[in-house]
């Protein structure tokens, strides 16, 4: 088994690889989380979004999605399929997807139980918990240069 990480822009991604994210993505933050809100929001096929993949050899394992929002870099859509949860493999995809974001600060909507998690990234909060979807949420802040 070998795992690795890529960052790549919608049109570097063959059909089966944008099928496998919509799937994994639905999986994860609509059937397990049972949060039905409008994923394909137009932001995936971006020319500056960056498509983090975790594959083990072609499969999907996990998946983070990198925006640029001008002044600062988004991070969202984290994930890892349920077989790939409890191995440290997280922090591949946020280290990779850390990695696009150069001279900008980077911000990101945690899900607040996962808070302490992304802090061990740099990341502060940056704002009062909000919910959405029902889940609570925790903005958060990475600083330029960390």
């Amino acid at each position: 088994m070998t795992v690795r990480a890529v960052a790549v822009p919608f049109d570097q991604l063959d059909p089966h690889a944008v099928y496998a994210v919509a799937q994994l993505r639905q999986q994860v933050f609509v059937v397990e989380q049972e949060c039905p809100y409008p994923d394909l929001d137009g932001r995936d096929v971006e020319d500056a979004t960056r498509h983090v993949l975790l594959l083990d050899d072609s499969s999907l394992l996990g998946y983070a999605r990198v925006l640029d929002d001008g002044d600062v870099w988004r991070i969202g859509r984290v994930l890892l399929d349920v077989p790939a949860r409890g191995r440290g493999l997280a922090d591949v995809v946020m280290t990779t997807a850390l990695s696009v974001c150069r001279g900008r600060d980077v911000v990101l909507d945690a899900q607040s139980p996962l808070a302490r998690w992304y802090a061990g990234f740099g990341f502060t909060p940056d704002g009062p918990e909000f919910l959405e979807d029902g889940i609570p949420h925790t903005p958060m802040r990475r600083p330029a240069g960390l």
